[in-house]
């Protein structure tokens, strides 16, 4: 059964004044508020899209790479995954890097590697935004 999942933001003003509030409906977890200069320069007390698709993204990365070490007899003791959303004014996104950190034990580097690239390739996220470079820097902890 397929989930659709909600999120609204309310925005006022123009794009360089004006400001706005990005609430996860469907979760009811939190508002947030954004504006131009949080996505631009940040800001703090701030996020931007950009901030969101990197919370997205690691939770997606973590659940694929977590299924994947399982299948493969290495269930996780631990993963930690940043996901650092680069964002250029009048370029867009210009890049994503997963950075992981994962305590496994019983697994080879290779596996570890091959796996952890096999996740960066099918996490339903990374498909979404396959017109953007996506690179992965993984490790044992």
């Amino acid at each position: 059964m397929a989930l659709t999942s909600e999120a609204t933001t309310l925005w006022f003003g123009d794009l360089m004044s004006g400001s706005g509030t990005t609430s996860l409906d469907s979760s009811d977890a939190g508002e947030f508020p954004v504006t131009w200069q949080a996505r631009s320069e940040g800001a703090p007390g701030r996020t931007n899209p950009e901030e969101l698709l990197g919370a997205a993204h690691s939770a997606c990365y973590s659940m694929a790479f977590s299924n994947a070490l399982g299948n493969a007899g290495h269930a996780p003791e631990s993963l930690q995954v940043t996901a650092a959303v680069t964002f250029q004014p009048g370029e867009g996104i210009t890049g994503i890097h997963l950075l992981v950190s994962a305590k496994v034990a019983g697994i080879t580097p290779d596996e570890f590697h091959a796996l952890a690239e096999d996740a960066k390739q099918n996490c339903p996220v990374s498909k979404a935004l396959s017109g953007v470079p996506i690179t992965l820097e993984a490790g044992l902890a």
